[in-house]
């Protein structure tokens, strides 16, 4: 008989790529990973890696078993979620992915609504970049992840995550206070900008933004930090494109400018199907939806 625990890592090296990440993210050492995948491979009965170079790569056989794999974690997850749903008290860590304005926007207020209401449930946060939290949500590393999709960029839809709007959030032109003579995204064609580091969704979306006005930016200061990009626009270094919700609960310190179009990003919740009803992350879910709704007014 196939052992779940083999196969589980069988699984994770489809996802992970290499068995050091594995390892990693399964706490063992390389050299457990290696026996524990040699075993199955005895188990099963048929090759199910071969190398490739320095790496390994699974077999058409061990890709049929990780399908397998994915069927019987999921139903794992969801009868654990059906027994969780069975008790009375709502309890249990519910680990959360969450990018940088929606941890300083959404989660005070969330985790202090969840604290009153169902004492028992554990949260644990995580801040990440929503494109690799995704992934890792997909993977099995977090049971919640807050992300965002900027206006014409599609974010990577992985097979058993479901997605929930919490917000759509306006993008704002960020411009100095004393810098009077900008009024508008064509006004800072020669001025300096700060943007994410190049590869971000919002770096691309931003930098096509201006190439639509008819110029190429002039990025001269690149941080993923928003509080960071805040400060050099108040300071009076930079222009930058900031979303609405840093400002949620903050004194606005710049002067901020509607973009053509009125340009918003969506901000969502996704989660893994099989574990969507255990009642722990619906409350989770559920604190979001009514603090991201307090903020927009809805």
């Amino acid at each position: 008989m196939l052992d779940l625990k083999r196969l589980r890592l069988l699984r994770e090296l489809r996802i992970r790529g290499t068995i050091a990440a594995v390892a990693a993210a399964e706490s063992y050492s390389p050299s457990s990973v290696s026996q524990q995948l040699a075993l199955l491979e005895k188990e099963a009965g048929v090759p199910l890696l071969r190398r490739v170079g320095r790496r390994v790569v699974l077999t058409a056989q061990a890709e049929e078993l990780v399908g397998y794999a994915d069927e019987l974690i999921a139903t794992m997850e969801r009868a654990e979620s059906a027994l969780a749903a069975s008790r009375t008290e709502v309890s249990g860590t519910v680990r959360v992915a969450v990018f940088q304005s929606a941890a300083l926007a959404l989660m005070p207020e969330t985790l202090r609504a969840l604290a009153d209401r169902f004492p028992q449930v554990r949260v644990e946060m995580v801040q990440h970049e929503p494109e690799s939290a995704l992934h890792e949500t997909w993977a099995g590393d977090f049971d919640v992840v807050i992300a965002e999709q900027y206006p014409g960029h599609a974010t990577a839809r992985y097979p058993g995550l479901v997605w929930r709007e919490l917000m759509a959030d306006a993008i704002l032109l960020a411009v100095p206070r004393h810098w009077e003579t900008v009024n508008g995204l064509m006004d800072t064609a020669d001025v300096p900008w700060v943007m994410e580091p190049a590869g971000a969704a919002c770096r691309h979306w931003g930098e096509q933004t201006c190439r639509v006005a008819g110029f190429d930016p002039d990025v001269r200061f690149e941080t993923a930090d928003l509080q960071a990009q805040i400060r050099l626009v108040e300071s009076g270094n930079a222009v930058g494109l900031i979303p609405d919700l840093v400002w949620a609960g903050r004194e606005r310190t710049v002067r901020l400018i509607r973009l053509p179009g009125d340009p918003r990003r969506t901000v969502f919740t996704a989660v893994r199907a099989s574990g969507a009803e255990r009642p722990a992350v619906v409350a989770v879910r559920e604190a979001l939806a009514r603090t991201a709704a307090g903020i927009t007014g809805e």
